[in-house]
């Protein structure tokens, strides 16, 4: 099968495309012919060198996968060959998705929404997965409550306001949109001093959802004076989200937004179009298509 392997850390232009082995498939393992997958910031951030110690060289790296099962393994009642399916690979633990096939735990593949095309669907299972983790386990989002996303412009779904933090701090911005109410829940996906800062700009009683790993001490004593509540995460895999995902997907509660779709052989584009999305416009996910789908 093709692949596109990761064979140093570094740029955009790290990855080359190679004819890799197939990995056999085990008693609870389907083998899925990808049709589609999509470049999330966890991908270039394993590329640039962020997680050497997690990530042995030559690598093939991806967390999204759409496509159609294959085989199936000894123990696998659940599934059968021709079901289409999308799922995250396990992190730092097995293959990726940047590549024609895939080998998973059964436990970690779902139903594909049937309203959704492949690429569609491979934009969605990581950053919903996350998602889904952060402000319904987490967070414990209800509906009525308000929430301001840090950085989400990307592949975002819609806002009630759009706060351009280089025109306005976005502590009185969300002063003036709540009449000083504050919001519910901060979802932070950048870092930085938000943890610190966020807590200016919640309810009472507020929760803070972060994807940040913490590089230096944070004085958090307005979270204190708050009674805010903090949750870190990094994101969990398993069927269970992925079919609440579906079902919200199915009912059209959620549709996934595509920015820009590239093949495989293009891997290194896609990262650098992500990378430097926000400075191009890019509005949505970067999607690569495995199968050829886009171009059927």
């Amino acid at each position: 099968m093709k692949a596109a392997v990761l064979t140093r850390f570094g740029g955009p232009h790290s990855f080359e495309l190679r004819d890799v082995a197939v990995p056999e498939v085990g008693p609870r393992q389907v083998r899925v012919r990808v049709h589609a997958t999509a470049v999330n910031p966890l991908d270039y951030q394993i590329r640039r060198g962020d997680y050497t110690n997690y990530v042995p060289l030559p690598a093939i790296i991806g967390h999204d996968i759409s496509g159609v099962i294959e085989e199936l393994g000894s123990d696998v009642h659940e599934f059968a060959v021709g079901d289409e399916v999308y799922y995250t690979p396990k992190i730092f633990g097995e293959a990726g998705s940047y590549a024609e096939q895939h080998v998973a735990d059964v436990e970690l593949v779902g139903r594909k929404p049937r309203n959704l095309t492949h690429l569609e669907a491979a934009s969605l299972t990581l950053v919903g997965g996350t998602v889904w983790e952060a402000f319904v386990q987490r967070a414990q989002l209800q509906a009525g409550e308000t929430i301001l996303i840090h950085g989400g412009a990307g592949g975002s779904l819609g806002a009630d306001e759009a706060i351009d933090f280089t025109a306005e701090d976005y502590v009185e911005a969300v002063a003036r949109v709540t009449d000083g109410a504050g919001v519910n829940v901060i979802f932070d996906t950048i870092g930085g001093d938000t943890l610190t800062q966020s807590p200016l700009a919640l309810a009472d009683a507020g929760r803070v959802v972060s994807l940040v790993d913490i590089a230096q001490p944070q004085n958090l004593i307005e979270a204190w004076g708050k009674n805010a509540a903090y949750h870190f995460v990094f994101t969990r895999q398993n069927r269970g989200k992925l079919d609440a995902l579906t079902d919200l997907v199915e009912r059209g509660l959620v549709k996934p937004v595509i920015g820009a779709t590239l093949p495989l052989a293009r891997m290194g584009e896609a990262h650098e179009l992500l990378e430097n999305g926000s400075a191009r416009g890019l509005r949505g996910k970067v999607v690569i298509d495995v199968s050829g789908e886009a171009g059927a």
